[in-house]
């Protein structure tokens, strides 16, 4: 072959490839500006937790279910914010840094002074599973915020008692009706402890109200059964979900995690670890299967129709945050694991 043929072959495969590069830079440019603008609005409670090990406390890490979540997502880059409450106090301010520290935004969290920041002990078993006491100081006008700008397929995250406590339901029913007015996308998660199962059936009414203006509901096993008596995920999402929220994830500590959607129900696997500590893990899940949803570009009208393959990629997130959380004592994703996710998803 003659060598000028040689050479302009070799020039059209650098020259595609340069092409396929720059391609890439463009639409990484492009995805990186969408995840950017779609907002994550979190609403729950912030507290602090101290975690016990063999009986002596071994970390002081700033928690809340959903706060969990959205300080993942800031990690992430994600533009979140948090709508919640704490103290002027030590506590509180701690709280507050750390917020920042994450690039979580603290503009809608009311500071208290009549009052004090929430407290939990966390007694870690073997397993990294956690029995847990708490002292709260609330004073009685609560949650005192002016409610962000929320714009059409922003998600809002919402979920365990927080949302269901009387004292504050008025004014969280309020805020989940300006967010479907708003176009949002409402991702729930059920997160409700055994320490409620006596008020299951009192708060039965609002659970099912938080499950019509939700689009996506998470709960695990135990969730369920606190809530409905049984653990059968199945049987729990055709008798008393789908009507109200056709999309239902269920997470079985480290079993399948099951998706019902579009009539049908699918399973996926998880790793199997050595959990360090697991009180994050149903956090992070949400954490990671709303990344999944801002990063493959899911909306609010996409859920309906979304494909098997699409699903694959958010549960896939999910999965992989929630085990990084047991790896650690952390409440979150690390650092570290951030910065690698996104550079190689």
């Amino acid at each position: 072959m003659p060598t000028h043929s040689k050479n302009w072959k070799k020039s059209l495969t650098d020259n595609q490839t340069q092409k396929q590069t720059q391609r890439q830079k463009v639409l990484n440019k492009f995805l990186n500006t969408h995840t950017a603008v779609r907002r994550i609005i979190g609403l729950g409670e912030t507290i602090m937790d101290i975690i016990f090990k063999n009986e002596a406390p071994t970390a002081a890490v700033p928690g809340g279910s959903v706060f969990n979540a959205i300080i993942s997502l800031g990690r992430m880059k994600q533009n979140v914010t948090m709508i919640s409450e704490t103290g002027n106090d030590h506590v509180g301010h701690a709280i507050l840094r750390f917020m920042k520290e994450n690039g979580v935004s603290t503009e809608n969290v009311n500071v208290f002074s009549d009052g004090r920041s929430a407290i939990s002990l966390a007694w870690l078993d073997n397993g990294g599973d956690a029995d847990y006491m708490f002292y709260k100081d609330y004073p009685n006008a609560r949650l005192e915020v002016e409610w962000p700008e929320i714009k059409n397929d922003d998600i809002v995250m919402i979920g365990s008692y927080f949302v269901l406590n009387p004292v504050l339901r008025p004014k969280v029913r309020e805020f989940m009706e300006y967010a479907r007015n708003n176009g949002a996308l409402i991702y729930y998660d059920l997160n409700f402890r055994k320490t409620h199962r006596a008020d299951a059936v009192r708060l039965y009414a609002d659970i099912l109200e938080n499950l019509d203006y939700a689009d996506i509901v998470r709960g695990s096993t135990e969730d369920i059964f606190n809530i409905f008596g049984y653990a059968d995920a199945e049987k729990v999402y055709k008798s008393a979900i789908e009507f109200h929220c056709k999309n239902m994830i269920c997470t079985d500590a480290g079993g399948d995690v099951k998706l019902f959607t579009n009539g049908k129900c699918r399973s996926f696997e998880t790793r199997k670890i050595d959990a360090v500590s697991t009180i994050g893990a149903g956090d992070n899940f949400n954490a990671g299967t709303v990344y999944g949803l801002v990063r493959h570009g899911v909306s609010r009208e996409d859920l309906a129709s979304l494909t098997d393959s699409r699903w694959d990629s958010i549960i896939k997130c999910g999965i992989d945050f929630a085990t990084d959380v047991c790896m650690s004592y952390s409440n979150s994703v690390s650092k570290e694991f951030a910065e690698t996710y996104m550079a190689g998803i």
